[in-house]
């Protein structure tokens, strides 16, 4: 399915460095490559995967703009299984800048956000799934994260979801060919051996959905948010877990008056650090809306790290904030430890918790980060952050999709037993099959294609 025009775009990032790249990919991209090629080479008869010294010529003013390396791919053996050449010279954004107006001057057009990718997966290079990986790679925050992208890029995810379309494509067959052939001595499957199949499906997708949560995270980190009253340690945490001076600390209550969002490396997962205004009441309008700031962060959270000063003990404030979160994923902090903390407050936060995570630490000292980070994981990943060789999806388009067609398999087990006609039936295997092809872009539609890939990166 080759494209009719010519795309070219910059692909390497927007900034001064020694090397830029700009990708020229279409029927018309030797041909224009030739044209502003200076050098020994004859591009259009030179072989696929070969490099070319020469100049970047500038036809239109007769002169040299840069010395460059003309890289050149065709046809199938290239990334958008189209002719790819890939012009590489100095990184300066002047020269880049000349350098792609002279091929788009030559006949060739801006490329669209995510158009390579997008001409991959129409040429047959890549399915849906492992075109979206790539800007998980792009995006990835952590190693753990390239890892997961990675695996996807190399078809795990695909792999997993052909053999369930096949197995389910087979099982309609058995069915279909029930209906239209009643009387014929034809294979058949009888309703338990139905069911069963369907059951064994459904446990496959039952166990991808239930690491999905663990993928996602993998992919997009935790929200994890430090609330608390003013001046109990919060911005010190901020700064501690962060190993620099990012949040302004003071003895003055208030200080924080806006959100702060920091990421950091736990063990392979990205976690969105967000400190907060210290939630009181007050009369200050600006640190009023920090407040406001502070209590939807909290809501929205996927931790909160709840500070306490442990040389003060609870307020009815805090006790009133911890009424609000006991329904999420908190972990209490008894801060200020090497300053001592009694028996009494230890027993005050214990009365007002229950069985809630505490740890003492403190933020100024850098004492207790290291078990911060230990509970954290065993709250999310029950104590491993492992990428095993299990399925791992952790985009929410795939994961819908596979609750969807879950939810059409459930349809049919109920279908049977409510002893509904097998030409109803189908219809839920039918929808399941197609449901799943929504992922590797076999049954997926134009304008959804276009949605997807809108969100890539111009070069990609």
């Amino acid at each position: 399915m080759l494209q009719q025009d010519t795309i070219a775009a910059l692909v390497t990032a927007v900034g001064e460095s020694s090397v830029g790249i700009i990708r020229i990919s279409g029927p018309e991209a030797v041909s224009i490559a030739a044209k502003i090629y200076q050098g020994k080479s004859d591009l259009l008869k030179a072989d696929t995967h070969t490099i070319h010294y020469g100049y970047v010529y500038d036809w239109k003013q007769d002169k040299k703009i840069d010395e460059a390396l003309f890289m050149l791919m065709r046809g199938s053996r290239s990334f958008t299984g189209e002719d790819v050449v890939e012009v590489q010279c100095h990184g300066g954004m002047v020269v880049l800048k000349q350098v792609l107006q002279l091929i788009l001057l030559s006949g060739a057009r801006l490329a669209e956000q995510g158009e390579y990718s997008k001409r991959a997966f129409l040429n047959g290079r890549l399915d849906l799934a492992q075109a979206e990986s790539i800007m998980d790679i792009v995006q990835a925050k952590t190693d753990k994260g390239v890892d997961l992208a990675l695996s996807q890029l190399q078809g795990n995810l695909s792999g997993m979801v052909k053999t369930l379309r096949a197995d389910l494509l087979e099982l309609i067959a058995f069915i279909q060919a029930d209906i239209d052939y009643p009387d014929d001595d034809i294979e058949r499957l009888t309703m338990d051996q139905q069911q069963e199949r369907i059951l064994n499906l459904k446990a496959q997708v039952n166990a991808v959905l239930k690491n999905a949560q663990k993928g996602k995270m993998i992919r997009d980190g935790l929200k994890v948010v430090i609330a608390g009253k003013p001046n109990v340690g919060k911005s010190s945490l901020l700064n501690a877990l962060l190993g620099q001076e990012r949040a302004i600390v003071t003895d003055i209550p208030g200080t924080t008056r806006d959100v702060i969002e920091e990421y950091i490396n736990l063990n392979g997962i990205p976690l969105k650090i967000v400190d907060t205004a210290g939630i009181r009441e007050t009369d200050n309008v600006v640190e009023q809306i920090g407040v406001d700031k502070a209590q939807q962060f909290v809501k929205n959270a996927d931790l909160v790290l709840y500070v306490v000063d442990a040389v003060q003990g609870l307020t009815k404030q805090d006790e009133q904030m911890m009424a609000d979160i006991h329904n999420q994923p908190v972990i209490y902090l008894l801060n200020k430890s090497d300053m001592g903390i009694s028996d009494a407050i230890r027993q005050q936060l214990n009365d007002a918790i229950g069985d809630a995570p505490v740890l003492e630490i403190s933020a100024r000292e850098k004492i207790g980060l290291e078990q911060l980070e230990e509970k954290i994981t065993d709250l999310f990943f029950a104590g491993t952050l492992e990428v095993s060789n299990d399925i791992m999806v952790t985009n929410v388009r795939h994961i819908q999709i596979l609750e969807e067609s879950l939810a059409h398999m459930e349809g049919f087990l109920n279908g049977i037993m409510m002893g509904l006609s097998v030409d109803f039936l189908v219809i839920d295997l039918q929808n399941a099959w197609e449901k799943l092809g929504k992922i590797t872009g076999e049954t997926v539609e134009e304008d959804l294609l276009d949605q997807i890939f809108s969100k890539f990166c111009l070069g990609k």
